[in-house]
């Protein structure tokens, strides 16, 4: 080995690619629940909270957390998290371009 070269090589893109397939990143223990809301319940979600779609808070289209949901842009993610005291948390964002 010469002094000062990178003993790790990295992986090529298309092996990355293979890999992202296999594996779902959704049933990851730290990936919290997400939930794509029909148009019925998501008209109700922004009436409880008196706010326009466009003003709540954005998760990218190509995040790999809502893949498998087959989401679209305007759509809007409930998500559910899990706290150390047994409380669910609840948030919504909706879906953009990115």
């Amino acid at each position: 080995m010469v002094a000062g070269s990178n003993p790790v090589r990295p992986i090529p893109n298309h092996n990355l690619k293979k890999m992202e397939k296999k594996f779902n990143i959704s049933q990851h223990i730290l990936v919290p629940e997400h939930i794509k809301l029909n148009d019925e319940e998501k008209t109700v979600v922004l009436k409880q909270y008196n706010i326009e779609e466009t003003k709540l808070p954005k998760i990218f289209l190509k995040d790999p957390a809502i893949q498998h949901l087959e989401a679209n842009v305007g759509d809007v993610i409930k998500i559910i998290r899990k706290s150390p005291t047994n409380v669910k948390s609840i948030y919504y964002r909706v879906v953009i371009n990115g």
